[in-house]
């Protein structure tokens, strides 16, 4: 167990390399960095003033003595300072963490409510009308855009129904309509795979066994079946869960909740490396983490699964 947790810790260093240069190298493609965003938005500043503000910056360097100065306080513990607003990049993340928390655990638990008991009720209930439905509804939700989930979302609870009519977050608010614009779009993806590990588990020759013994249908499926299918139904939703963690940039912006996701976005637009760089960061620690938590709790919960198993 220590051996293989050692090994997927060790395999994170090649991945951050890899994607902190990528990202470095794609940030310094375009034409303009932070000090031609930021003097435009004042009105345009001199050429001497941009200048000193970029080698204030270290924007004057060129991109290899930049990306390795970056990796040297990387490993000194130093994130640096946000290039918009001067705070530490390590206390403005923490400062977002938390909303992309509370929208994580609403979105999460929305998905669960809605996609375990109609992907378990297509696969006890094949072939019938109850079937047809929840598959519908799951290729629909399937083709629909989570852009376009949100605005009609939107359009009825906050402009026709007056329901929600709010933006954005405050002590008081709770994320219910982004919340539910992931939930729809995660719950219609993961009723299909739902319903397929269902089938699997219920075509396999104990099922049969204990219904000939004697035992009731529900009872086989909740004692029996659902526990069966824990482990790939965690495995699931642990992507989830490191994807939202890392916080879902579009739903966060359209609805103006402040997490990491719209933290991101507003990074990208302004060219804010340092941002844009720990978030990168961020989410390769937070994959790799929850899938790694995810391997073993799987492991303890079906002993049919071991490491070595897991890990090929």
């Amino acid at each position: 167990m220590k051996r293989y947790i050692l090994q997927r810790l060790l395999h994170l260093i090649p991945i951050l390399i890899g994607i902190t240069f990528l990202s470095f190298a794609l940030m310094h493609t375009v034409s303009t960095d932070t000090v031609d965003i930021l003097y435009d938005q004042n009105g345009g500043a001199n050429e001497a003033a941009a200048a000193a503000r970029r080698a204030s910056l270290g924007l004057d360097q060129d991109f290899l003595t930049q990306y390795a100065v970056w990796v040297i306080n990387i490993l000194h513990g130093d994130m640096g300072n946000s290039f918009v607003s001067g705070m530490p990049v390590l206390t403005t993340i923490m400062d977002k963490l938390p909303a992309t928390i509370e929208l994580m655990m609403l979105a999460l638990g929305l998905t669960l409510l809605i996609s375990l008991p109609l992907g378990i009720l297509s696969a006890i209930r094949k072939g019938s009308i109850w079937d047809h439905l929840v598959r519908l509804l799951s290729f629909t939700g399937n083709s629909l855009p989570d852009f376009f989930i949100a605005i009609i979302l939107l359009y009825i609870f906050a402009v026709k129904w007056h329901v929600f009519s709010f933006l954005g977050t405050s002590s008081s608010m709770v994320p219910i309509l982004p919340a539910l614009t992931l939930s729809i779009a995660m719950s219609a993806k993961y009723m299909r795979q739902i319903r397929a590990v269902f089938l699997d588990e219920l075509s396999k020759e104990y099922v049969q066994a204990a219904l000939s013994r004697g035992l009731s249908y529900p009872f086989v499926i909740t004692h029996y079946v659902l526990r069966s299918v824990l482990a790939p139904l965690l495995a699931l939703f642990a992507v989830s869960a490191g994807s939202l963690l890392g916080g879902a940039a579009i739903i966060e912006s359209i609805f103006l909740w402040d997490g990491i996701g719209k933290l991101a976005v507003d990074a990208i637009m302004m060219r804010d490396y340092p941002i844009i760089q720990a978030y990168v960061i961020w989410m390769s620690v937070i994959y790799v983490g929850v899938n790694l938590l995810s391997d073993i709790v799987c492991g303890f919960l079906d002993p049919r699964l071991t490491i070595g198993e897991k890990e090929d």
